[in-house]
């Protein structure tokens, strides 16, 4: 899913694929709530855990790392079937995955903005590509149930995701490759992301929507 600079490989590894299992928990749990049949909520599992690596390395122009090493697959489908018989148990500990969702949005948009900064891509691009590192999984779920995706409309989740981002591309710009810096936007994107959860707090929605969802709460 990417290296990050200053850190042993093999601990990045088996950090993204544990982010990838955490990623295909939600995703299975989604296709659970929407009684899916097995199949349906393994394929849910996946997309959620997989696609936004999947994405971030198409529009970069190299082959997928997730196709190249089969733990990946291994680790969103094993997230699949956990969630299709143990659904009841994971929804007792929603808060917990929520923690552990977070760890993994952190993860991957650090290691996202990395690999595509190590590919030569501008700041911008590097910084949207960290976030779909992240983000994109669920987006895609969300459209496959038929849903405005989550991250469009409610929670602070893609800002995190971006800020992240953006502080290992800053630390690429200035040519400075500390571990540092991903520690840092790792750091940044966590507490974003569980100060959000913990106040409910929700990224502003236009003015004159606001205003009629007032009004809307008083009637």
């Amino acid at each position: 899913m990417g290296d990050l600079p200053g850190f042993d490989p093999t601990l990045i590894l088996w950090l993204n694929l544990v982010g990838t299992f955490v990623f295909g928990l939600s995703g299975g749990l989604a296709g659970v709530r929407a009684r899916l049949d097995v199949f349906g909520v393994v394929v849910l599992s996946a997309v959620v855990g997989l696609a936004g690596g999947i994405v971030r390395d198409l529009l970069i122009g190299v082959p997928p790392a997730t196709f190249r090493d089969w733990r990946y697959l291994a680790a969103a489908g094993a997230a699949g079937l956990v969630a299709f018989f143990g659904g009841l148990l994971l929804e007792r500990a929603s808060r917990g995955i929520l923690t552990l969702d977070a760890m993994g949005l952190a993860l991957f948009c650090v290691t996202g903005a990395s690999k595509a900064s190590d590919f030569g891509l501008g700041v911008a691009p590097a910084v949207i590509l960290g976030a779909i590192t992240g983000i994109g999984g669920g987006m895609l779920r969300d459209l496959i149930l038929g849903q405005v995706p989550i991250v469009l409309r409610r929670e602070l989740y893609a800002i995190p995701a971006l800020l992240g981002a953006g502080v290992v591309v800053a630390g690429y710009q200035t040519g400075n490759l500390s571990p540092v810096y991903p520690i840092l936007g790792a750091c940044l994107c966590f507490a974003i992301r569980m100060v959000g959860v913990r106040y409910d707090i929700d990224a502003p929605i236009a003015p004159s929507e606001r205003r009629r969802q007032s009004a809307e709460d008083e009637v």
